[in-house]
């Protein structure tokens, strides 16, 4: 009694697998370069949980908005090009989406 291994298979999910992570990791980083090139830098506001440390203070986070405002409006592009700038971001994230739900299909489909 042998176990027989199909090495194609394999070479094959993991070349899918690297290739999907590319694409979605991608597409995010172009995205999140894009958004933040036609002046929306992404700003998360910090969370308190209850026992938990505070992963950053106010202070920190109105330092961090007036730093994004400042380079707003030191921004070198027009707004006709920042406006590109976010529907390129957002059709970006669109294609991070895509990716993700066609390895699902692949997933449920096969």
């Amino acid at each position: 009694m042998g176990i027989s291994i199909d090495w194609f298979a394999f070479v094959q999910v993991f070349a899918a697998a690297l290739i999907g992570a590319l694409l979605v990791v991608g597409f995010y980083a172009v995205g999140l370069r894009l958004l933040v090139r036609g002046g929306r830098a992404p700003i998360v506001a910090p969370v308190e949980f209850t026992d938990a440390i505070t992963v950053i203070s106010e202070k920190e986070a109105r330092r961090a908005a007036k730093a994004a405002a400042k380079a707003a409006k030191k921004s070198p592009l027009a707004d006709g090009q920042k406006r590109l700038a976010r529907i390129g971001a957002y059709l970006s994230f669109a294609l991070c989406g895509l990716a993700v739900l066609a390895g699902l299909s692949l997933i449920v489909l096969r």
